[in-house]
C-alpha cells in the first residue's frame, strides 16, 4: 500500500501506534509522531539513493522512509532495514510488504550485510534516537555503523532542532564529527513535529 493511497484511518492508526509506542518506551522512539513526508523526502533525496548499489535503514518505525527507500533506490541495489520493536516490525511490513525487514539492532548492520553478500554498504539511513542514548550507547552504534560503511559511504540521520542543546544531543553532535571524515547539515524542515534537520556524516574514499 503506498503512503498516497492510504485511507486516513490508516494513516491516524500508524500516528496513535507510534505516539503510543513513545509513551511506553520514550527512549526507544523518541518522537510522538512519525516523520513527515517533507523530512522523509528530504532524507533520501539527498542520500543519492539511485547511485549506490546497498543502503540499510535503521529504526523503520511505521515504515514512512522505508517507504521513500523503495521508491527511490535503484531496482538491483540490496536493501533491509532493522527495528527493534516488533510492532513496529509488524507496521513497516504491513505498510511496504515488499521491504526486508528484521527485529534486530541497529548493531548488527554487518552480521546481516554479510548474510546479504555485502561487506560493506554505501548508504546507512538512521531515524534512531540518539538523544535518548547514554554516551555509551551512542559511541558504540555509531563505531558499529561507521565499520558498516563502504569507504565513501554516507550515514544520514535527523536531529530536531528544539532538542540540539540538549548535553546528549550536543555530546552526539561531537561525536560526529570526531568520528566520520566529513559532516554536513541540511536546511530544517519547520514542517515537521518537532522541526528537524539531517546530519549527512561521509566515510572518507579508499
Amino acid at each position: 500500500m503506498r503512503r498516497s493511497e492510504m485511507s486516513a484511518e490508516s494513516q491516524l492508526e500508524y500516528n496513535l501506534k507510534f505516539f503510543t509506542q513513545f509513551i511506553i518506551h520514550p527512549t526507544k522512539t523518541g518522537a510522538i509522531l512519525p516523520s513527515n513526508e517533507k523530512l522523509c523526502g528530504l532524507m533520501t533525496d539527498i542520500s543519492d539513493l539511485d547511485k549506490v548499489s546497498s543502503v540499510v535503514e535503521l529504526g523503520s518505525g511505521t515504515g514512512v522512509i522505508t517507504e521513500k527507500i523503495l521508491q527511490k533506490k535503484s531496482e538491483d541495489a540490496t536493501f533491509f532495514a532493522l527495528e527493534i520493536n516488533p510492532l513496529f516490525v509488524e507496521a513497516t511490513k504491513r505498510k511496504c510488504p515488499e521491504a526486508v525487514v528484521y527485529q534486530s539492532s541497529a548493531e548488527n548492520a554487518a552480521k546481516h550485510l554479510e548474510y546479504h553478500g555485502h561487506s560493506g554498504c554505501d548508504r546507512i539511513i538512521s531515524s534512531l534516537p540518539w538523544s535518548t542514548f547514554k554516551g555509551e550507547t551512542q559511541e558504540h552504534l555509531l563505531d558499529s555503523i561507521y565499520d558498516a560503511l563502504n569507504p565513501g559511504g554516507k550515514f544520514l540521520t535527523y536531529a530536531y532542532v528544539l532538542g540540539i542543546v540538549a548535553p546528549s544531543a550536543w555530546k552526539f553532535r561531537k561525536k560526529l564529527y570526531a568520528k566520520f571524515d566529513n559532516v554536513k547539515t541540511s536546511k530544517t524542515v519547520w514542517s515537521n513535529i518537532p522541526p528537524a534537520f539531517i546530519y549527512v556524516c561521509e566515510k572518507a574514499p579508499a
